[in-house]
């Protein structure tokens, strides 16, 4: 049973809310959820976690990490009841996972720097899931995954192997060869969307080396065409849609100075 005046409420507390919304009687909707329908839920509620996170909005976080916490227990009582797996099975898993993953705490190895944690975190994760070669752990990379984290995953992975530039010089190099490339395929108007997939591939090469996340660069990025593209609507003497390219070009070219100017 549910405890409805009760003070301050658990983790054991969200499963049995959750067993009771799922039982017959309870909540028709939550009874008919699979681990799909529900996929896209988990994925979103991952994404506000990281958003309130960016605004350093503590209250917001707290919230938003239960929606994710509701999401698992969600996912392992749909399991339990298909008798796969439930939340203890769960929390065995990440524990033994973490006991595995640190023998400089819980064991006898010697590791004293990040760096060095993080070189033994990979080597022990590819011998935990059985990973004999580079191209295992590769293909192990989730791709579900956003496609410019994916891609700067898929080059780390390649550089544990050695095959990487000795410098941030050789991937903007590749940038540059990337471009010429998309051009010739606009001009031909073949193969577009290989090139631009290997310039944007390229692009990210250079991000990790200049230890940038592409995925926050690219939301900054548009942050910034949108703070500008507002400042344009708002200074623009008539209807934006009612003026040439060339117009709205130098309208653009006036915020930009402007906001360049305030920066200083």
């Amino acid at each position: 049973m549910v405890d409805l005046e009760k003070a301050r409420y658990g983790v054991d507390d969200l499963r049995t809310i959750l067993d009771v919304l799922r039982a017959p009687g309870g909540c028709p909707w939550d009874a008919e959820q699979t681990h799909q329908s529900i996929r896209r839920g988990f994925i979103e509620e991952a994404y506000e976690a990281a958003e309130a996170i960016d605004r350093g909005d503590n209250a917001a976080l707290c919230e938003e990490l239960g929606d994710v916490l509701l999401q698992v227990v969600f996912h392992a009582a749909i399991a339990q009841s298909e008798g796969a797996f439930d939340l203890n099975d769960v929390a065995d898993g990440i524990c033994r996972k973490l006991i595995f993953r640190h023998p400089h705490v819980f064991g006898t190895a010697r590791i004293e720097t990040s760096g060095e944690v993080l070189d033994a975190w990979e080597k022990l994760k590819r011998q935990e899931k059985g990973q004999a070669t580079h191209s295992e752990a590769i293909d192990q990379i989730a791709r579900s995954l956003p496609a410019l984290m994916y891609a700067e995953k898929v080059q780390k992975k390649a550089r544990k192997a050695g095959f990487d530039w000795p410098d941030v010089t050789g991937a903007l190099q590749k940038v540059n060869e990337e471009t010429r490339e998309l051009e010739a395929a606009i001009e031909s108007g073949q193969g577009i969307e290989d090139e631009l997939g290997d310039l944007l591939f390229a692009a990210v090469n250079v991000a990790r080396f200049v230890k940038t996340d592409p995925e926050q660069a690219l939301l900054s990025a548009s942050a910034k065409f949108i703070r500008r593209f507002k400042a344009m609507e708002a200074v623009a003497e008539r209807p934006m849609e009612d003026m040439n390219f060339e117009e709205l070009d130098s309208l653009w070219d006036s915020v930009k100075r402007q906001e360049n100017k305030d920066a200083y």
